[in-house]
């Protein structure tokens, strides 16, 4: 331990941790109660959307590039830029013959379909009509009312986040054969980190689960494993701000501040035999450490990796979410 020139005392980031026995770890299945996971799932799901749906990350979507389509909730959409910056989104068909619109190119701001040529500048034309869009700096949004079915707001709930020029951000996509809902029972299920991802995680103890809507956060003391012996000690707490969105945050140890947020966005509609969800995650880091800023210059090199870390977990995730829909849809699930 040294000290800094400001006089607080510097520790590193990482602590040496003997290399754990898998098999050796106490068992988390009883505190892991079903019921308790459920009534976490119930509580989210019963809170506001306001009709809003992630739909990619904000640098997916470019001033002066290609369009982005995404189909959410069986309903295509389509959403572009002006030269400008500014964010539109509609119906990703062309009101004309149906032309995919994600396939189209954007000159001088306007979507110009590529069939027949005709343009869309984001306002209403021929029963064209745009949807409300919101760029939150991290991902892009759009309002459905017609998928949602709920009251709509102005604006998506958006989680609190580290300042824009203070973190490092990156975001993540995967698509499961699931509902929204059984990508939100896995991240309300903190118990199963370091059983199911021991390569990522180890020493994993929920200090504290819900009490009801006024206590309403998992408390989790778990290290990330680096590499080797090296671990990352930290207190993060898991929370349900909207039906298809949790948020891990870092509340004590390195990197404090820093959010994971895993937004679940259904792709087929209610009536599809096999439902498709999307897993968009976006991982924001941050710390006070001065050699951050390095991290941030380093942003373009980093984001693969913290990709690349986000889709190793989400492998075995998926595969827990949509064997919860398989037993969930047959009438067997557990609890």
């Amino acid at each position: 331990m040294t000290d800094r020139p400001d006089g607080a005392r510097w520790t590193p980031p990482l602590r040496r941790r003997r290399r754990p026995d898998w098999a050796a770890q106490a068992p988390t299945w009883r505190e892991a109660r079903p019921a308790l996971i459920a009534e976490a799932l119930k509580r989210a799901s019963a809170r506001p959307s306001g009709n809003w749906f992630v739909v990619g990350a904000s640098r997916d979507v470019r001033a002066g590039g290609p369009p982005y389509g995404r189909t959410v909730g069986g309903v295509e959409v389509v959403v572009w830029r002006s030269d400008t910056g500014g964010l539109h989104a509609g119906p990703g068909a062309c009101p004309h013959l149906g032309a995919p619109l994600r396939d189209s190119r954007v000159v001088c701001g306007t979507l110009v379909c590529h069939w027949h040529g005709l343009s869309l500048d984001g306002a209403p034309f021929a029963g064209w009509e745009p949807y409300p869009v919101h760029d939150d700096g991290v991902l892009v949004w759009v309002r459905l009312d017609a998928v949602g079915g709920e009251e709509p707001s102005e604006r998506p709930v958006v989680p609190r986040r580290p300042a824009a020029d203070s973190g490092v951000d990156a975001v993540f996509t995967a698509v499961g054969r699931c509902e929204p809902q059984d990508v939100v029972a896995n991240r309300l299920d903190p118990w199963h980190g370091s059983w199911f991802h021991p390569y990522s995680f180890v020493d994993l103890t929920v200090a504290r689960s819900p009490k009801g809507e006024s206590d309403d956060a998992f408390v989790v003391d778990v290290s990330f494993r680096v590499g080797g012996r090296l671990v990352v000690p930290v207190r993060a707490e898991f929370t349900a701000p909207e039906p298809r969105t949790v948020v891990m945050r870092i509340t004590e140890g390195e990197g404090a501040g820093s959010v994971v947020e895993t937004h679940a966005t259904p792709l087929s509609d209610a009536a599809g035999e096999r439902p498709r969800t999307a897993v968009i995650e976006a991982v924001v880091a941050a710390s006070d450490r001065r050699g951050f800023a390095l991290a941030r210059a380093a942003g373009p090199v980093l984001r693969p990796l913290m990709r690349r870390t986000a889709g190793r977990l989400w492998r075995d995730d998926l595969a827990y979410a949509e064997r919860r829909w398989e037993l969930r849809s047959t009438g067997r699930l557990p609890g």
